[in-house]
């Protein structure tokens, strides 16, 4: 795979928090871990380190939580990807090996390189906001039910 799990968790959590957390609603680490399917203390880290540079909002307290501020600018994919598996994530190796380059391939280089080129050009043009709407609208799914 080419993110790790915490970057995956932080996407499924905006897109979810896109769909459910509108206007004054907010959603909790609970209910955010359970929609989906990752341990709290996990979540509560990835939720924290999303809000601290503000990808979403949250408020402390009773009848705080989670949410994405209806004023905020549409959130790039790849804004979370950068942020959490940093901005070398697409220049990985397909099979995970530290010394993969142009001068040392591996066996899957030239075309994982071109799929990552593509898949990387994708998540700079698509938002999390057009996520949700696809999901809304049951064109796509989030969870496995």
């Amino acid at each position: 795979m080419m993110f790790s799990k915490s970057c995956e968790y932080a996407l499924k959590a905006v897109i979810h928090l896109c769909i459910k957390a509108k206007g004054e609603s907010r959603l909790n680490i609970s209910e955010i871990s359970r929609a989906i399917d990752s341990p709290e203390p996990f979540t509560a880290k990835i939720l924290q380190t999303l809000s601290r540079h503000g990808i979403i909002s949250s408020i402390k307290g009773p009848g705080g939580g989670f949410y994405i501020d209806k004023k905020a600018a549409p959130i790039r994919v790849i804004e979370i990807i950068d942020l959490i598996d940093g901005k070398h994530a697409f220049d990985r190796c397909g099979l995970g090996l530290k010394d993969c380059n142009e001068d040392r391939p591996c066996p899957i280089h030239k075309e994982f390189k071109s799929y990552s080129v593509q898949l990387k050009h994708l998540l700079e043009t698509k938002t999390i906001q057009e996520f949700a709407k696809e999901i809304s609208r049951g064109n796509a799914f989030l969870i496995n039910t």
